[in-house]
């Protein structure tokens, strides 16, 4: 999020970002998209939409989503 840039898991394949465990503490590959929320030009956060299912990809209404969450938050913390 350095780089204030977003990311999204197209594949359940592809290395995604690890942000939970399973009961073994191996990490998961979910399908997963992640915007930054930024405020005054700095990174404050970040909005993460997961899946559970293992069979499915993220398309670019999901990534809509996740994108206006973030800017609606980032624009809320300016005021």
């Amino acid at each position: 999020m350095d780089e204030k840039e977003n990311y999204t898991s197209k594949e359940n394949n592809d290395v995604a970002i690890p942000i939970t465990k399973n009961e073994n503490e191996a990490k998961r590959n979910n399908a997963q998209v992640v915007y930054p929320i930024i405020a005054d030009g700095d990174v404050i956060g970040t909005v993460i939409l997961l899946s559970k299912d293992e069979n499915v990809k993220m398309t670019e209404v999901e990534q809509k989503v996740v994108q206006s969450a973030a800017s609606f938050l980032g624009t809320q913390m300016e005021l």
